[in-house]
């Protein structure tokens, strides 16, 4: 029988011990007035290593669907998220499967030389400004299904990928943004991955001093960080090709008034 534990306070946050980035994105102040409710949207890192009394908090919450953003490289790499009862899980793949194949070995494998070369000089923070780009460009039809399926039925939910900062960081940005949440607060949610408490945790093949020295934390650190700089690059990026956030919305994901304002009816409060 699934353990049933009291309800947080809207303000709480569990301790978690096998999954990372956790945290209701409830109290976000829309533009209109209104807030994002709490107990409805989710987003955390991946559930692949959640323990029993993490799936037991989970299940708590009363979920309808958990939204998975990993492709297959993420999934040989940590496994499949745990399976918590009568919750409908949706893998929906926000990446290439080479590129997160090629780039877990990197992370895990690249010895410091190597980690310069692909890393160093400002390399690695051009790589994921990069991929903001990317995602935003090319997964259009992807976004566009979580946020339909949000206005249609699948609330409460949980949306992650691997550190839950990236590929989830930025579905989040999109719902919150159809719903008018404000920039900056959808900014501020976003850069809470920092804390030290939800990082990422970075495992490396050589965990000797030499494998894990200051200086190849340094190298990675910019995969690992949520930045400003990256969310501005995929608020640039639908500026340059829409012109606008509301194009974007309607042209680029598709979205038409009434799927719109289901979806505030089921996030927003008031």
């Amino acid at each position: 029988m699934t353990q049933q534990l009291p309800p947080l306070p809207p303000t709480a946050e569990p301790e978690l011990s096998g999954v990372r980035n956790f945290r209701d994105v409830g109290g976000l102040p829309a533009v209109d007035g209104r807030t994002v409710r709490h107990g409805v949207l989710y987003r955390s890192g991946h559930l692949a290593h959640a323990t029993d009394e993490d799936a037991a908090f989970l299940a708590s919450l009363d979920l309808h669907t958990v939204f998975d953003f990993r492709n297959a490289a993420d999934h040989a790499l940590e496994g499949h998220d745990v399976e918590l009862p009568g919750v409908r899980n949706v893998n929906i793949p926000l990446s290439d499967p080479a590129d997160g194949a090629e780039f877990w070995q990197m992370v895990r494998d690249g010895d410091i030389q190597q980690l310069r070369d692909l890393l160093g000089d400002g390399k690695a923070a051009a790589r994921m400004r990069y991929a903001y780009r990317q995602i935003m460009i090319e997964r259009t039809a992807e976004h566009s299904r979580v946020v339909n399926a949000l206005a249609e039925d699948s609330v409460p939910a949980l949306m992650h990928c691997a550190a839950g900062k990236d590929r989830a960081g930025l579905t989040v940005a999109v719902v919150l943004m159809a719903v008018g949440v404000e920039r900056d607060a959808i900014e501020e949610d976003y850069l809470k991955s920092n804390d030290p408490r939800r990082r990422y945790k970075v495992r490396r093949s050589d965990s000797s001093p030499a494998g894990m020295s200051p200086e190849v934390m340094e190298l990675l650190s910019p995969l690992f960080d949520a930045r400003r700089e990256y969310l501005d690059t995929a608020y640039a990026t639908i500026e340059e090709t829409w012109g606008s956030a509301e194009r974007y919305l309607t042209e680029g994901l598709g979205l038409d008034p009434a799927v719109r304002e289901r979806l505030s009816l089921r996030l927003l409060d008031g």
